[in-house]
């Protein structure tokens, strides 16, 4: 295996090997190109697909996009370019000189000396047609196309930047990112709701189990982040999570994304809370000023923005009662529709791992949730019961101390304060864009009775 300094010296001998050849025109992207400060005649080359075809007398306008934006850059080309083939959705690849547009809807165009297609596409039977705005449930019949309409393409856009704006806030803020496995024979919520993971072919009996244990597909990596949690102080993942759950609800998946974090020498929930906060402001702050654009299309075109501050706690219903859907929403509703913090649930509601309270008839657990509107929860936190005694006692009446051995473990050996929460990435989504039904927010939605693709 190469060494680290030998594998520095081999890079810089292929970053500096000279490769003489003739100076190609310049690629860019649509949005480079549009974003350009130079538009005296430079010659580039632009790939993409073509969203409109306007042809005239002598001129030939396109419209070109490759995804990198919303906006297209308009292409102008000599009528004797072939227009047949020149057909909504087909690619192309095209060169010619970047200019200054005499047109006040866009600063530069493309002034083409040659185009290329790359592949045809047969308009009249592409699904899609230009300028009709089909329902995202009509979409959703597409898999396979949909990411080339303008609302899915912002979708995914926001859905790229906010992932990069969720790892920069914990790179930031001093977090660990850990990879938490997929595969576990741990149900850390208890709900029950799991995939079980088993090979195509059974090996040797159907008695044998291929892990020797039953092994399921995650539904969270929290009690993963609690072992990482007693070596780094902050941790974090973001990943898949599978919950097999029989509802076709508008804010249930199959498998979705989720980010999840724990922090150790956490002893309040406002500490907590302070983090969930930060992450939410951060992340959305960033789309925000990184995607105005896409943003916006989808406040126009799906729902209207959301406003985004923080609220003090009110109780509204009835002690020991859980939480609904509709129960939530009401909450966010009747305290001005902005998002909510509710805290301390009563201990018969939550997992064992919540710490304790101990705080007499009531008895509760330390845990809270954000909830916001048109979403309902969107975080999920709370203490974790550091204890070993009090953590033994609940294990106990929940006949679980042989199967969490290993958790009762962390207590033993150098135990500390610590919490943590999780945040739906696709119900984050939903909340910034207004997006309705959560089937839309992902590029492959798996839900009860579908998986296409």
């Amino acid at each position: 295996m190469f060494g680290a300094r030998c594998l520095l010296r081999a890079l810089r001998s292929c970053a500096s090997a000279s490769c003489p050849r003739h100076k190609p025109s310049a690629k860019l992207s649509v949005r480079d190109a549009l974003g350009a400060q130079n538009t005296n005649g430079e010659r580039v080359k632009v790939q993409g697909w073509i969203r409109s075809v306007r042809s005239q007398k002598e001129v030939l306008f396109l419209h070109v996009n490759d995804g990198s934006c919303l906006e297209n850059l308009q292409v102008v080309a000599d009528s004797s370019f072939d227009s047949r083939e020149l057909a909504f959705g087909s690619s192309v690849e095209v060169q010619g000189q970047l200019v200054k547009s005499p047109s006040r809807r866009q600063n530069v165009e493309l002034k083409a000396e040659k185009i290329e297609v790359v592949g045809n596409c047969d308009a009249k039977a592409f699904p899609f047609k230009y300028k009709e705005r089909q329902p995202l449930e009509y979409l959703r019949q597409y898999p396979h196309l949909r990411c080339r309409t303008n609302v899915l393409g912002s979708i995914l856009r926001v859905r790229s930047e906010a992932t990069a704006a969720i790892h920069s806030f914990f790179k930031d803020s001093g977090f660990v990112h850990i990879h938490t496995p997929i595969i576990t024979s741990n149900d850390c919520e208890g709900a029950g709701e799991l995939f079980q993971v088993e090979p195509s072919s059974k090996i040797k009996s159907p008695e044998e189990n291929f892990f020797n244990v039953p092994a399921f597909l995650t539904v969270s990596g929290q009690l993963h982040l609690e072992v990482m949690a007693g070596a780094f102080t902050q941790v974090f993942t973001f990943g898949p999570t599978f919950r097999a759950e029989n509802s076709q609800s508008r804010r249930h998946l199959a498998e979705f994304y989720m980010v999840e974090a724990e922090i150790s020498f956490v002893e309040s929930l406002p500490d907590l809370m302070q983090v969930m906060e930060g992450l939410f402001k951060s992340a959305t702050m960033m789309v925000l000023s990184n995607c105005p654009e896409d943003v916006e299309l989808c406040h126009k075109f799906l729902a209207p923005g959301q406003k985004i501050r923080t609220y003090a706690k009110k109780q509204l219903f009835n002690w020991g009662d859980d939480l609904h859907t509709e129960h939530e929403k009401y909450l966010v509703k009747h305290c001005g529709n902005i998002p909510v913090f509710v805290i301390n649930y009563p201990l018969a509601l939550k997992p064992f791992y919540m710490r304790d309270n101990e705080d007499g008839p009531q008895h509760t657990v330390a845990a809270v949730d954000l909830l916001v509107p048109g979403v309902g929860e969107l975080f999920g936190g709370s203490l974790r019961e550091e204890r070993y005694h009090v953590l033994e006692q609940r294990l106990a009446r929940s006949g679980l101390t042989e199967a969490y051995q290993w958790y009762l473990d962390l207590r033993r050996f150098g135990s500390v304060p610590h919490g943590g929460f999780g945040m739906g990435f696709e119900r984050y989504l939903q909340c910034i864009l207004g997006v309705d039904n959560i089937k839309d927010v992902i590029p492959f939605p798996r839900f009860t009775h579908s998986c296409l693709l």
